[in-house]
C-alpha cells in the first residue's frame, strides 16, 4: 500500500522574506495522518492555523499567499513543492513571521531540511486526486489545463521578451516516470527583471531580495556571477512554482497539467475549477505499490 507520509522529527531554520524583508524563523513539525499540511502563525498573540488548500488562498499577484481568522502567509509555493516532490502529506508548518523565507530562491534548502529531519510512513493511505475529464482555465492569451494522463506530467510554456530567453529557457516537459523532482527540478530558483525588482521595492515589496536568491537580469543578461544552475532554468521555476500552487489541492495528482504563460493566479484558478468539477476527478489509493503509475513508484516516495 502507498501510504502517508510525514516527518520522522521537528526541524526549524531561519531565514528572510523575499518581500518582506524580515527574518523569520520557520519549524517543520511531524503531523498526525489525515490531517494534511498546516501553516500555523506563532507570532501573534493567539497562534493561527492555517490549512494549505486552494480554497485559502488569496493573494496570487507575486506569491501564493494563504489567508485565516486574521492572519496571512505568503510565499508558501516553493516549500509546498518541496513537500509535493518528497511525497509528504501531514505537516504543521509553525511560522513566526508573515512570510515563508526565500531561502536561496528555489526549493532545495527546504527538500534539505526535510531530508535531514526523516521522513516517515504511515499507517493510512495515500490518497491521490486523479483527473478524469479535461478542464481548462483562460486569462486572455494565458491558459492552462488539466487533462487525464497515468502518471504526473507537466507541460509548461513561458514567453519573456529578454535575449536571454532562447527556445531551451521558453519550453519543457516534465514527466515523473522520466525525471526527478530534486535532480531537475528543485534547484531553479526565482527570477526578476531589473526594472521590476526597482518598482516593487519603491511600492514596500521584494524587500529581501538579492543576488543569493533570485536571478536578476537586466536589459540585457543575467547579472548573477556563476549563470544558470540548469539551462532551462527560467521554465522550470516556473513547474516547481506549480507543483507547489497544485499540491493545495491537498493531494498528489495523477494526470498532466499544462499550460501558456501560467503564474500563480492561474495555477489557483485552475485548483478551484477542479475542485468545483466533481466529475472532472476521482479520489484514488493503491492497495500495492505496483498498481500506482510509474511516476510515483519512484518519485522520491521512499523513505529518505
Amino acid at each position: 500500500m502507498l501510504k502517508q507520509r510525514t516527518l520522522r522529527q521537528a526541524i526549524s531554520t531561519k531565514g528572510v522574506g523575499l518581500h518582506t524583508g524580515a527574518r523569520v524563523e520557520i519549524a517543520l513539525l511531524p503531523a498526525p495522518a489525515d490531517s494534511g499540511i498546516v501553516f500555523r502563525r506563532t507570532d501573534l498573540p493567539v497562534a493561527v492555523s492555517i490549512p494549505a488548500r486552494a480554497d485559502r488562498v488569496g493573494d496570487t499577484r507575486l506569491s501564493s499567499t494563504l489567508k485565516g481568522e486574521g492572519a496571512t502567509v505568503s510565499t508558501v509555493e516553493h516549500l509546498m513543492s518541496a513537500l509535493a516532490g518528497l511525497g509528504i502529506d501531514n505537516l504543521r508548518v509553525d511560522i513566526a513571521g508573515p512570510e515563508v523565507p526565500i531561502m536561496d530562491g528555489s526549493a532545495m534548502p527546504f527538500v534539505y531540511l526535510l531530508q535531514s529531519a526523516g521522513v516517515v510512513e504511515q499507517n493510512a493511505p495515500k490518497r491521490f486526486i486523479r483527473i478524469t475529464a479535461p478542464i481548462e482555465v483562460r486569462d486572455g492569451d494565458k491558459w492552462a489545463r488539466f487533462s487525464p494522463y497515468a502518471g504526473y506530467r507537466l507541460d509548461f510554456a513561458i514567453d519573456f521578451p529578454h535575449p536571454v530567453f532562447g527556445s531551451e529557457n521558453k519550453h519543457v516537459v516534465i514527466d515523473f516516470a522520466l525525471h526527478s523532482y530534486v535532480k531537475e527540478v528543485a534547484r531553479a530558483r526565482t527570477f526578476g527583471f531589473m526594472q521590476d525588482v526597482e518598482a516593487m521595492r519603491a511600492a514596500g515589496l521584494a524587500l529581501g531580495g538579492s543576488l543569493q536568491n533570485a536571478i536578476v537580469l537586466d536589459e540585457t543578461r543575467i547579472l548573477n556571477a556563476e549563470g544558470l544552475r540548469y539551462e532551462n532554468e527560467f521554465v522550470k521555476h516556473k513547474v516547481l512554482d506549480a507543483i507547489g500552487d497544485l499540491y493545495l489541492l491537498g493531494h498528489p495528482l495523477i494526470g498532466e497539467y499544462a499550460a501558456f504563460k501560467p503564474g500563480h493566479g492561474l495555477n489557483n484558478a485552475l485548483a478551484r475549477a477542479l475542485l468545483d468539477r466533481t466529475d472532472a476527478f476521482e479520489i484514488a489509493t493503491f492497495v500495492a505499490d505496483a498498481e500506482a503509475p510509474p511516476a510515483f513508484q519512484d518519485w522520491q516516495l521512499k523513505p529518505a
